[in-house]
């Protein structure tokens, strides 16, 4: 009954605890300072690497083939001027002496008209000649001087005919490929072989079209960029294990956009270096393209921005604000910002889950003193 009693009494005088706010969490982030600087926009793209020229040789002349280079097989080197191959000569070294002996023939001619035509003018000033014969004689002449000029055509066609009977490389060149051997009968205009230019390789390159703004070249330009506005590209390719890089130039834009991708092809330009490792055709390569230059521009690591154009800024008291910024470019590892942050603000950089507008937080003491920079 007693236990009763005292169950009674405690139930209806409770002791009452005052009553206090819970602690509230606040999260620790750390933070970089805004400077803003200068920031070349490159420009990324891939292609496959192609002959610069790629063309077809073939015969000049008519013939037997009676001589072949040893490196006229596919991969060999020339270099310009070399003989590649020899069509058999002996019908246009026979072509040549006929020729020079009409010239001959028709100097000799010539020579005697104008003699006749001296002596003759003298008799005709003496009257001894009547007008008549005068101007057959100067007829005479002048028919004589013409047949000396096609007889020094025949001739220069028959030197032509002759070298071209040695054919040579245009330039330097590497073979592709050839379809010609020695003793082969070959026509004027046959194929004999496909050559590349082994000097330099071109890499045709997409770009998207709002990635021309990015390039500091002027609009509507046609065919070849004047070198002096030539954009600097860098080239790397996987040669077996290793990664290899060239230099080269953006070189020309073509004419015409992809309607499917919306894209232009840019022509890239390598100089083969004789002292460097070639550019292999055929290699799939990434490019970078060197860009414009923008000043007053802030690089900021791609995960501290939230929706593609909001950051956090932590304030003078510690507190954290979310911030619209002006976005000019998103890459894959940052995101350069032109408008929306001064020099000096900090930015939040670690991840934290609920964002309340002016909420306090702790900046981290120890983190390591950071910059977000255009050289971030």
């Amino acid at each position: 009954m007693s236990a009763a009693l005292v169950f009674v009494v405690l139930v209806r005088t409770p002791e009452r605890l005052p009553l206090a706010a819970p602690d509230q969490a606040i999260a620790s982030v750390r933070v970089a300072e805004v400077s803003s600087g200068i920031v070349q926009l490159d420009v990324q793209s891939q292609g496959r690497v192609q002959a610069s020229r790629r063309v077809s040789l073939s015969a000049a002349t008519a013939g037997p083939v009676s001589w072949v280079s040893p490196s006229l097989v596919a991969g060999g080197y020339f270099s310009k001027d070399e003989v590649i191959l020899r069509v058999d000569s002996s019908d246009y070294e026979t072509a040549l002496e006929r020729a020079r002996s009409g010239l001959s023939q028709a100097q000799s001619d010539a020579r005697f008209a104008r003699e006749e035509l001296e002596r003759n003018t003298a008799l005709a000033d003496q009257r001894l000649i009547s007008e008549t014969q005068l101007r057959d004689l100067q007829r005479q002449a002048e028919n004589t001087s013409l047949r000396v000029r096609d007889a020094q055509a025949a001739v220069a066609q028959a030197e032509l005919d002759l070298r071209r009977s040695e054919i040579r490389a245009p330039f330097n060149t590497i073979v592709e490929s050839t379809s010609i051997d020695i003793g082969q009968q070959v026509g004027r205009g046959a194929a004999l072989a496909i050559l590349l230019h082994a000097d330099e390789v071109e890499i045709r390159l997409p770009l998207a079209i709002n990635q021309l703004d990015y390039l500091d070249l002027p609009l509507g330009i046609r065919g070849e960029i004047p070198a002096e506005l030539q954009p600097d590209v860098m080239v790397t390719g996987l040669l077996g294990k290793e990664k290899q890089n060239w230099q080269g130039k953006l070189v020309r834009m073509e004419a015409s956009i992809d309607t499917g991708s919306n894209a232009i092809q840019a022509i890239a330009r390598v100089s083969q270096d004789a002292e460097g490792i070639p550019l292999p055709i055929g290699l799939y390569v990434n490019a970078t393209i060197s860009g414009r230059e923008v000043e007053n521009i802030v690089s900021l690591p791609r995960e501290v921005v939230r929706g593609n154009n909001r950051v956090l800024v932590v304030d003078t008291e510690n507190r954290l604000w979310f911030r619209d910024v002006d976005v000019l470019r998103l890459e894959s590892d940052r995101v350069l910002v032109r408008g929306g942050l001064a020099d000096g603000e900090r930015i939040c950089l670690s991840p934290i889950q609920t964002i309340i507008d002016g909420m306090r937080v702790n900046v981290v003491d120890n983190a390591p003193a950071t910059t977000l920079s255009a050289a971030y």
